[in-house]
């Protein structure tokens, strides 16, 4: 549309963030149009003074305004991932794999995004893919509403075994010792934005 003006934000990886930009920026006022995670649309483009206010504001509250291309696509990517895998929304299918559906979403060929995150974030994308993924285990195990075997199939895990494997190779521990451990306390999870 005519007039918009779209801002791109790392670290906003969550309802409360969202809820915070957008009540940060209102503050500011912003009319706002739309708030996503990592996006905020704004009804028209803000002023250079603006731009630096909303820097500003967002930086106060652990957020970072992009504005280089690298740095949106690679928050882009991110979002499409913990969306995926922590929030199950998001259109990806349960049988395509994350490398089809991101190239797909962002409409970029995958060995480019490939590269660009691994240059960018020092990880690849399946390394951050898997982290988020443990990381959902591990909240899945506290909330002990699941057995490994709707945790695994839930996630896309080809079997509990694989599942199993990856969580000891990540952590250091089998499921059922995290579970033992951390049963009732979220203390080992970390926040979304700090898996890397």
């Amino acid at each position: 549309m005519y007039g918009m003006y779209n801002l791109s934000i790392k670290n906003m990886v969550c309802a409360r963030c969202v809820k915070v930009v957008r009540d940060e920026l209102t503050g500011l006022g912003l009319n706002i149009t739309e708030v996503n995670l990592g996006n905020v649309t704004l009804d028209k483009k803000p002023s250079a003074s603006q731009l630096t206010k909303i820097s500003n504001v967002l930086e106060q509250n652990g957020f970072e305004l992009l504005d280089e291309k690298g740095a949106k696509t690679i928050e882009q990517i991110k979002n499409l991932i913990i969306e995926s895998v922590h929030y199950n929304k998001g259109d990806k299918k349960e049988t395509e794999n994350f490398s089809s559906y991101i190239s797909k979403k962002l409409n970029l060929d995958y060995n480019y995004l490939s590269s660009l995150f691994s240059s960018i974030e020092g990880i690849t994308i399946e390394k951050f893919t898997i982290l988020q993924k443990i990381e959902k285990v591990k909240e899945l195990l506290v909330y002990d509403e699941l057995s490994l075997g709707e945790i695994a199939f839930n996630l896309g895990y080809s079997s509990v075994q694989h599942l199993s494997n990856q969580f000891k190779s990540v952590t250091g521990i089998t499921p059922s010792q995290f579970k033992q451990t951390h049963s009732k306390s979220l203390s080992a999870r970390k926040p979304l934005d700090k898996i890397s």
